[in-house]
C-alpha cells in the first residue's frame, strides 16, 4: 500500500474481488470477467464478449474502519443507435449487510451498438471516480457492487484507512447461469437483479453467470460452471435458443443432457437445479428467431417480435412450451440415478397473472418491480423450508 494525500491506496486483487472468475491485467487497471480466457478464446461472438464483461454479481468486497471511500473506474457507455441515452450504470454501497449508498460513474469509453445489424464502433474514454463519504467509524464490512450492465475495469481503490479482506463468513456458494433476465437486464442497480436479491434473501455467496443473449448450452460455459467451486448450483435454459433459432429439438434434448454431464463431472452430488424459461407471450408458442421491431426503433422505442411460424414446430423448432415439456422430461428421467438434480417451472417465478399485471415492457424483458418478483420468488422456493436449496435443517 501507499499513502498520498490522506489516501491509501490498496491494489485490486482476487482477494477483494468476489463474483468474478478471472481478472484481466489492462493497460488502465483490472477487468473482470464472468468467463475465463479459454472459454472467451473459444467463441467469436461480440454479444458474448459484452456479456461477460458486464459485471454482473461482481463486487468488491473489503474490511476497513474507513469513513471515506474512492473507486476509480472506466466504464464502458452503450449507446443504441436511434435509442434514447441509457443511463450511467449504478455501484451499490453494502455496510455490514445493508445498502449505505448508491453513485454512478460518468465518461469512459462509448459503445455504439445498431440493432438493426449496422457496424459498430467504440471509442476510448477517461476514466471517472465514485466517491462515498461519511461511513460510520470502526471496523466494518464494506462491499461496492459493479454495474451490473456496464463493462467496468478498476483503475484504484482508495480509502482513509488501510482495508484488508473479509474473512470467510462460511456462507454456501450459489452459482447460477441464465439468459439476460438472470444477468440483470432492466433492474434498478445491481443488487436489484433477481439473482443478486435471492442470493441476499438466502443468505448466499453469488456468483452469477447470467450471460444476455449467451444461455446458449454452450460447451466451453458448462466447463465453466463444471470447474467454479460451489455448493449450490442453478441453470435457468430456454429463451435465448428461440431467440436465436440455435437449434432444433433433435439438436436440443442431447445437447441439455451434455450440459449437465459436464456440470456433473466438476459437481457429482452438488445440489442442481434446472430452471424452465419464465413465462414469455411472444415466443410461448411461435419459434423465434426473435428481432428488433425495426418501426419502433424508428419511433425511438424498443420492442421485439417474434418471427418465426407456430406451424414450425412440426419441423422440430423450438418454443418456450416445447422447451418446458422437455426440460422437464429429461429432469424426471435424469433424476432416477441423480437425486440432487431438481426441476423448477419458470412460470412459478413470472407467469400468467404477473404478465397481466407487470408486462414485459419490450415484449422479453421484465422490469425493475419484476425483477424483485422473481428475486423473491426464488428465494421462497428455492431456499424456503422445504426448498431444494434450503439449509440442513430448515
Amino acid at each position: 500500500m501507499d499513502t498520498e494525500h490522506g489516501w491509501t491506496t490498496t491494489p485490486i486483487t482476487a482477494e477483494l474481488v468476489r463474483g468474478a472468475l478471472e481478472l484481466e491485467r489492462t493497460a488502465r487497471g483490472v477487468l473482470p470477467h464472468r468467463l475465463p480466457a479459454r472459454a472467451r478464446a473459444q467463441c467469436a461472438d461480440a454479444q458474448l464478449a459484452m456479456a461477460e464483461s458486464q459485471p454482473s454479481g461482481v463486487r468488491l468486497a473489503f474490511r476497513t474502519r474507513a469513513t471515506a471511500v474512492e473507486l476509480e473506474t472506466v466504464p464502458t457507455k452503450r449507446v443504441y443507435t436511434g435509442l434514447p441515452p441509457r443511463p450511467d450504470g449504478v455501484y451499490d454501497l453494502f455496510v455490514d449487510g445493508r445498502l449505505a449508498g448508491q453513485g454512478s460513474v460518468s465518461g469512459g469509453d462509448v459503445q455504439t451498438v445498431d440493432l438493426a445489424g449496422g457496424p459498430g464502433e467504440t471509442r476510448p474514454g477517461a476514466s471517472g471516480t465514485l466517491r462515498f463519504t461519511g461511513l460510520a467509524d470502526g471496523v466494518k464490512d464494506v462491499e461496492i457492487w459493479l454495474p451490473h450492465d456496464e463493462r467496468t475495469e478498476l483503475v484504484a481503490l482508495r480509502t482513509d484507512a488501510p482495508v484488508e479482506p473479509v474473512p470467510d463468513r462460511g456462507r454456501r456458494v450459489w452459482l447460477h447461469h441464465g439468459s439476460s433476465i438472470s444477468h440483470g437486464s432492466n433492474a434498478a442497480s445491481p443488487t436489484g437483479t433477481w439473482p443478486a436479491l435471492a442470493a441476499r434473501l438466502g443468505g448466499v455467496e453469488l456468483v452469477n453467470l447470467g450471460l444476455g443473449g449467451g444461455a446458449l448450452l454452450d460447451p466451453f460455459t458448462a466447463r465453466a460452471l463444471r470447474d467454479t467451486p460451489a455448493d449450490l448450483i442453478s441453470v435457468k435454459i430456454g429463451i435465448n435458443l428461440v431467440n436465436a433459432d440455435l437449434m432444433r429439438l433433435r439438436a436440443f434434448t442431447p445437447a441439455v443432457h451434455g450440459f449437465l454431464d459436464t456440470v456433473r463431472e466438476g459437481h457429482p452430488r452438488t445440489p442442481l437445479l434446472v430452471v424452465s424459461p419464465l413465462l414469455c407471450p411472444l415466443h410461448e408458442d411461435t419459434p423465434g428467431p426473435t428481432a428488433p421491431d425495426v418501426e419502433a426503433l424508428r419511433a425511438g422505442r424498443l420492442l421485439f417480435k417474434a418471427t418465426g411460424d407456430p406451424a414450425e414446430r412440426a419441423g422440430g423448432k423450438l418454443t418456450l412450451g416445447v422447451i418446458r415439456d422437455e426440460l422437464a422430461r429429461i429432469v424426471a428421467q435424469r433424476a432416477a440415478d441423480d437425486p440432487h438434480l431438481h426441476h423448477l417451472d419458470g412460470r412459478a417465478l413470472y407467469g400468467e397473472a404477473d404478465a397481466a399485471e407487470l408486462p414485459l415492457p419490450d415484449g422479453l424483458h421484465p422490469d425493475a418491480t419484476a425483477q424483485r418478483r422473481i428475486g423473491e420468488r426464488f428465494a421462497a422456493l428455492a431456499f424456503g423450508a422445504g426448498g431444494h436449496f434450503a439449509a440442513q435443517g430448515s
